[in-house]
């Protein structure tokens, strides 16, 4: 049997935001108060600036796929987002996704408890990437655990989940396993790669999964939900839980606010995929505010390369004229560092530079 890996790292132990909003304060406490808020104003341009959307269909046809392949590495390229829509996945399991995980945050505490993070590992109910006491924290609740390779599952969490969101999850899992390989597939085909050279990097990759829940706030222009980072996976597939907006996508300078389409998922390209294509894919940074009136839920699923591999540039990349401009480190080793920082823009990324 292979030793089980601890792939999330450890965070601070905080209190439920979902629960502080349940008592009607009227005043966000000192530790939520984010003053550097001012910088970071949204400058929203309706109708736009708006992340590109790609038709799955057609990527898979012969009539549109050279056209559709060329949108997603624009995408991919210019944007590092994307809503992809005509995928596989039911809108059935789409649907049962969201409406258990609102049972589940709505569990009683006492309930919830048994899932809590604790000192030695993050993966459980809390809040991430919180190093020091006097960090300011995101205004949130999150779920987070490892998904896949099984035999990393955290025995206390995936395997006592209630039922049928146990079920539900497996499928999903499964689901975000067969989409992220074709995504990654048709990434590879976008790059003129080997054939089956990206599909190898990401085969036995590690798989989580982070559930977010954005209680409603009183001083939501004073917090964040989410810090403005870029994510430290390969590919990130997000499903939006309700109908309420507040993912926002950094670009050219501004905050463009993401409309998530009918039973769309949006995609983007994680810091891992910056290295392996050395820079021309990007990642990009990315935020979530909070509504005043309406909770917010969201479902994040990571994908990261082999868990036994290294994290560095492709081979292909790398020539006389562009050389590697990412070093080369396990990916055990990446993630230990990932989860050793708080969410800083791409700090960490720029770490891994050459």
């Amino acid at each position: 049997m292979e030793e089980k890996k601890n792939f999330s790292g450890t965070s601070l132990l905080v209190p439920s935001v979902q629960e502080l909003a349940k008592d009607n304060i009227s005043s966000v406490p000192p530790r939520y108060f984010q003053s550097q808020l001012e910088d970071l104003v949204t400058n929203e341009i309706d109708g736009i600036l708006e992340i590109p959307v790609v038709d799955m269909n057609k990527l898979l046809s012969s009539e549109f796929g050279s056209s559709e392949l060329a949108k997603l590495h624009l995408a991919c390229k210019d944007w590092g987002f994307f809503q992809l829509v005509n995928h596989d996945v039911s809108s059935s399991l789409m649907e049962k996704v969201k409406l258990e995980i609102q049972d589940f945050f709505n569990l009683p505490m006492l309930e919830k408890k048994k899932f809590w993070q604790t000192e030695k590992h993050m993966e459980g109910f809390g809040q991430a990437f919180v190093v020091s006491e006097e960090q300011k924290l995101d205004w949130a609740d999150i779920f987070y655990m490892t998904t896949l390779p099984k035999h990393s599952r955290m025995p206390h969490l995936f395997p006592q989940l209630p039922l049928p969101i146990r079920d539900t999850f497996e499928l999903y899992s499964i689901e975000m396993k067969k989409l992220s390989m074709t995504i990654v597939e048709y990434v590879g085909k976008a790059l003129k790669m080997d054939e089956k050279e990206m599909n190898i990097e990401f085969e036995d990759g590690i798989q989580s999964m982070r559930i977010n829940y954005y209680p409603p706030c009183p001083q939501p222009e004073k917090v964040i939900g989410l810090t403005p980072h870029s994510d430290a996976s390969g590919l990130t597939i997000l499903l939006q839980l309700n109908d309420v907006q507040g993912l926002q996508v950094r670009k050219d300078g501004m905050w463009v606010p993401v409309k998530p389409l009918p039973n769309a998922f949006i995609v983007n390209i994680g810091d891992i995929l910056e290295i392996v294509t050395n820079g021309i894919y990007r990642s990009i940074e990315h935020r979530a505010i909070v509504n005043s009136a309406k909770e917010r839920l969201s479902i994040a699923t990571f994908c990261t390369t082999r868990h036994n591999g290294e994290v560095g540039p492709a081979t292909s990349f790398i020539t006389k004229e562009t050389p590697a401009r990412f070093k080369r480190i396990g990916l055990d080793e990446y993630l230990r560092n990932v989860f050793l920082r708080k969410l800083d823009g791409k700090s960490y990324l720029d770490a891994m530079r050459t």
